[in-house]
């Protein structure tokens, strides 16, 4: 214990909202997740990039109209200074509001705060060519960057750099819902999600807010980012997109690209209870780490077996508390084959094979968000008694040697799950939740 920290008080989550390929809304999302339909589709938000093939997990129902309804109409004005990874954001902080039954001034502001995850944002090449091409000379084929801050930038759009900041989900959430408790932004790419509910239930437990918004934003589905994807990883490549993405079958041909964002409502068990909420479950510990290799590649594997063991250590849980897994399952060769061996490390002396599962296979690889998304996903499955399924495994990999939830999804009494991301360079998080 340290600061002040309780470790010993209950955080639970009682709201949960997301703005995701497969829905947008509870309601929508876990109807998607009982009935295993893919939101992964040849995606219409751009026709630049270098991708193989233009398969992404797109929210196709997120649009200029749309966003309006998951603003405060005093906010409205402000999605012109928005891109569109932080609408999605703020629309999923509105939704979780709502299903947590929570007004303005139902919680002290100042003991209301909020934590953030997001990728960094990038604005798409049309954004800058006005502003490079008074800067070119076509005589000279060359660039004069001493005219940039004079003439370039009089060309930018104003408040162009705010559009794209990654702390600017957390800043107009908290404007919007007049939010004065802590506030933070976490950009740690997959990990993201874990390691802001790690955060908030720190907070929570050492006094500082009753109540956080616990959420992560995130995109690849963007002009710039999908040249990042195919130089740094592997993307899918089928006839049917929604069988593209295939979490830890031998067939699997690489990740799929994707958006949206996920928010949770967190508070101390005495307080949501004191308002009468109802509680969806309880966050019972994190772990993290990052390991990287001499050539400072991540070690997936590693990195993984340390995030999880931790998690289980200051649970003290055992491999066999543990209901399920929901897994990274990215659906690349060698990320899937080093996740099966850090599943293999830490759960070989179970009893029985834990079940694991990768809802990637539903909405892609959105980035930042996709460690809350999974985590909405066991939670709302959990409500009825299911394992949510992993779409697409039909070929089980013998390099990949784990009990894939596949087929149908399975009946359970546990309602315990851990749920793992990692990055591309080695940070590694982890989040035992309890449903219920």
């Amino acid at each position: 214990m340290t600061d002040g920290q309780d470790s010993s008080k209950n955080v639970v989550i009682t709201g949960i909202g997301m703005v995701s390929p497969i829905g947008i809304g509870r309601e929508a999302f876990t109807e998607s997740l009982h009935q295993g339909r893919s939101g992964i589709s040849e995606f219409q938000l751009f026709n630049e990039g270098i991708l193989p093939q233009h398969i992404g997990g797109e929210v196709a129902d997120f649009n200029d109209e749309s966003v309006r309804n998951f603003v405060p109409k005093k906010g409205r004005r402000n999605l012109k200074v928005m891109c569109r990874e932080i609408q999605l954001g703020v629309a999923s902080a509105h939704l979780a509001l709502e299903d947590a039954a929570l007004s303005n001034g139902d919680i002290a502001p100042e003991r209301f705060g909020v934590e953030f995850g997001a990728n960094l944002m990038f604005s798409p090449p049309s954004v800058l060519k006005d502003a490079c091409i008074s800067c070119w000379d076509e005589n000279r084929d060359e660039f004069h960057f001493e005219d940039w801050g004079e003439t370039g930038l009089s060309k930018m759009q104003p408040l162009w750099l705010l559009q794209y900041l990654p702390n600017m989900p957390a800043c107009h959430i908290s404007i919007f819902y007049d939010l004065r408790g802590p506030s933070n932004s976490q950009t740690m790419d997959e990990a993201s999600g874990n390691l802001v509910l790690a955060e908030a239930t720190r907070i929570i437990q050492r006094g500082a807010a009753d109540a956080m918004i616990t959420a992560a934003t995130g995109t690849r589905l963007h002009p710039v980012k999908t040249v990042h994807a195919v130089m740094w990883d592997t993307c899918a490549k089928a006839d049917d997109p929604t069988k593209a993405c295939r979490p830890f079958d031998k067939d699997r041909s690489g990740q799929v690209i994707a958006e949206g964002a996920c928010s949770l409502i967190l508070e101390s068990e005495e307080h949501a209870k004191s308002r009468g909420a109802t509680i969806l479950g309880r966050v019972v510990s994190t772990g993290a780490v990052c390991v990287t290799n001499h050539d400072l590649s991540g070690d997936t594997q590693k990195a993984l077996t340390l995030a999880m063991q931790k998690a289980l250590a200051k649970a003290d849980m055992t491999p066999d508390d543990i209901g399920h897994i929901n897994a990274h399952g990215l659906s690349t060769i060698e990320d899937d084959r080093a996740e099966a061996a850090a599943i293999s490390d830490v759960f070989a002396g179970r009893k029985e094979p834990v079940p694991v599962t990768g809802l990637k296979s539903y909405f892609g690889n959105p980035g930042a968000s996709c460690g809350l998304l999974e985590v909405a996903g066991s939670l709302l499955s959990l409500q009825s008694g299911r394992i949510p399924r992993t779409l697409n495994y039909e070929t089980p990999d013998p390099d990949c040697p784990v009990n894939v939830v596949a087929g149908e999804p399975q009946e359970t009494a546990n309602s315990t799950f851990l749920n793992i991301d990692v990055t591309r360079q080695g940070q590694a998080s982890a989040a035992i939740i309890q449903a219920g």
